[in-house]
């Protein structure tokens, strides 16, 4: 993408949360992540989202992330629009990484600092100096789960800042989500950023959604997105309920250990964790065989097993 405007107009859709594959020695495999990459694209993702949460950047050094951007739009050229995280404790990692996020035609998505005691005021100065980095402008991503939870007040202040041109919505708090929807809708792009629970938000508006899930489940996953956009709400809510037991398990166990060990099952090369997450339990994974078997033994999920 090369502009702010190219950037809005193509930030829609379903987005995969790719993992970060990493080897038995602990390196990216960037070999495994192409395959990935190329398995999402062929299947008709509208975007992907590199170097997240659940890609697991808090354990990469900076270097490591640089190198993880450039192979992946070297990869992905112009094909889809790319999400690349250039979020960070520190401000000026951040400020090089969201640079660069933007020059090689990506899109950063930028949290809120992780400090404590910040103040509303600095949060706002935060993002003013970051938007200008970025020739594609930036994505606002409110992520309770590490760090601070941006209220929807906040968020309409912040989206008047030149530069923003979406937010990825981790508080799916069903008051938020309308809030955010009826307030902000039509000028920014709004992301659900779980695919646990996205049918809501898209209901209410929302223009997209970041799929971790569907490293391990693309094909239903998508199914029930593209259901969702043809207004056709009883296949979504099918397709949905089908991968429930799925979904449990991911909130007990966590991701994204539990997307790579689906991975695993499915043949697909999600590598392994880094410390401090760890593999999940022989017990986990045999809960996680189960639930994998009886998607895979209904058609509609798209899911097939490796032998």
């Amino acid at each position: 993408m090369k502009d702010m405007t190219e950037c809005h107009e193509r930030l829609r859709g379903i987005f995969n949360i790719t993992v970060t594959p990493f080897d038995a020695q602990g390196a990216i495999d960037f070999v495994a992540l192409r395959e990935n990459i190329e398995r999402v694209i062929g299947l008709g993702y509208d975007g992907i989202l590199i170097g997240g949460t659940y890609g697991e950047f808090p354990v990469m050094s900076l270097a490591e992330r640089r190198s993880l951007f450039s192979e992946v739009m070297a990869c992905v050229g112009d094909r889809i629009p790319v999400m690349l995280c250039s979020a960070s404790a520190d401000p000026r990692e951040v400020r090089e990484l969201t640079a660069l996020a933007g020059d090689l035609g990506g899109l950063p998505m930028v949290t809120p600092p992780f400090v404590s005691e910040i103040t509303q005021a600095q949060i706002h100065t935060f993002f003013c100096e970051m938007a200008p980095l970025s020739k594609t402008g930036i994505l606002i991503y409110n992520a309770p789960g590490i760090g601070i939870t941006l209220s929807p007040d906040q968020l309409v202040q912040l989206a008047e800042i030149p530069g923003v041109v979406g937010i990825k919505q981790g508080d799916l708090n069903p008051t938020a989500i309308d809030q955010i929807a009826n307030r902000l809708g039509g000028r920014l792009r709004l992301f659900c950023a779980s695919d646990l629970a996205f049918l809501g938000p898209m209901m209410c508006g929302f223009d997209g959604i970041s799929t971790t899930n569907s490293g391990a489940l693309p094909e239903i996953i998508l199914a029930t997105f593209r259901a969702v956009e043809q207004g056709d709400a009883e296949t979504a809510r099918s397709l949905h309920q089908l991968w429930y037991d799925y979904r449990a398990l991911a909130r007990q166990h966590g991701q994204p250990q539990l997307v790579k060990a689906a991975m695993a099952l499915r043949g697909f090369n999600g590598g392994t964790v880094r410390a401090p997450l760890r593999p999940i339990s022989p017990e986990a994974l045999a809960a996680l065989t189960r639930v994998m078997t009886t998607l895979a033994s209904d058609p509609r999920s798209g899911v097939t097993l490796a032998e």
